[in-house]
């Protein structure tokens, strides 16, 4: 008979939440049914005050806001997706991070898809995140498949390309000038002495960026009269195995280079430690520097300078911007700020 008094009681309780809807908590708050609607849907658009008072009410009741009917009297579902080549390291790791917190501040859910640097693979899970009803994505990089392109077309929601920038896009663009950064690096080491160069490229295979990287090099340095070599130029994945593998392979050139420049930072990370082990003094023999700054590169027992993008802020500018194109706000191509952070791996020429 207790055990039967108990279960009643419980389901009363269950039953009174379920009765919990958007008129009781606006009469408990004591606010009309829009303000409390406002609070859940626009946090932004109500006092501190009021969003406390609504929020303790709505956590008193237990009641919890149905998304689904939300979702059809907005018309939006507060979920954005974002689809990064990967997730775990480096710049796109801090951009997430920020992406997450700037949606969260503004009442939005991050829902997250890794491509692998795999066009088709991107496509599907573009797809899949419009599918489920996303209000926006943020993609990296600009150039995609023609059946991608027509696809984006098609879809009512916005979208923003991340990590690069081109101020004549008709997409908005949130993201670094890889090309005008990488020429930055160049003229560093060219004011150092250097006018033997190599270079480690990450592949630019469905990698607009690997690609805005590389040429940005060659073009900075065409402008001061030099040029890589075909056997300084070596291209591949992205890892540190890989970094170490083709420095390998430039270390065979003739002349061999005095200062190699590395696409990202896991190839620079493979090249120092190939250096290392292979008895080249870094930086009295050969300057090493890379792309992307990971928390590895100034704990080696040679730091590496590198080029050091502020994708906090990619993350958290391309959060705003794709909100302000989902509110009907006029948005523009933002460029995202990076500088050469020098370290111990680069040095003057050496001497002959």
């Amino acid at each position: 008979m207790g055990r039967q008094g108990s279960r009643s009681r419980e389901q009363g309780a269950t039953a009174d939440k379920a009765r919990v809807g958007l008129r009781r908590v606006a009469a408990v708050a004591g606010v009309s049914t829009a303000t409390v609607s406002r609070v859940v849907n626009r946090p932004e658009s109500v006092s501190e005050e009021l969003r406390t008072r609504v929020n303790l009410v709505i956590e008193q009741l237990g009641w919890v806001p149905n998304a689904a009917a939300r979702a059809l009297s907005s018309n939006r579902t507060g979920a954005i997706g974002a689809i990064f080549p990967a997730l775990a390291l480096g710049d796109f790791a801090r951009a997430i991070d920020a992406m997450q917190d700037a949606l969260a501040a503004r009442n939005h859910l991050l829902l997250l898809a890794r491509s692998q640097y795999d066009p088709d693979l991107e496509f599907s899970q573009a797809r899949k995140l419009v599918e489920r009803g996303v209000d926006g994505l943020v993609l990296v990089g600009s150039t995609r498949s023609a059946a991608f392109e027509s696809f984006l077309s098609r879809i009512e929601i916005p979208y923003l390309n991340s990590f690069v920038f081109d101020a004549e896009s008709p997409v908005p663009c949130v993201g670094p000038d890889n090309a005008v950064s990488m020429s930055e690096m160049v003229d560093h080491l060219v004011s150092l002495g250097h006018r033997r160069f190599g270079m480690i490229a990450q592949t630019t295979r469905n990698n607009d960026r690997a690609a805005a990287r590389r040429d940005g090099v060659r073009n900075a340095l065409a402008r001061v009269g030099l040029a890589i070599p075909p056997q300084g130029l070596v291209e591949g994945e992205w890892d540190i195995a890989e970094g170490r593998k083709l420095f390998r392979r430039i270390l065979d050139a003739t002349p061999r280079p005095t200062a190699i420049i590395c696409g990202n930072s896991m190839l620079a990370v493979g090249a120092v430690l190939e250096a290392a082990a292979a008895g080249v003094d870094v930086p009295g023999e050969m300057s090493i520097v890379g792309y992307d700054d990971i928390e590895l590169m100034s704990e080696l027992p040679i730091p590496i300078t590198t080029v050091r993008v502020a994708s906090d802020d990619v993350g958290r500018v391309a959060a705003d911007t794709v909100l302000d194109m989902i509110e009907g706000r006029a948005v523009g191509s933002q460029r995202i700020r990076s500088q050469i952070v020098v370290r111990a791996s680069s040095g003057p020429v050496p001497s002959d």
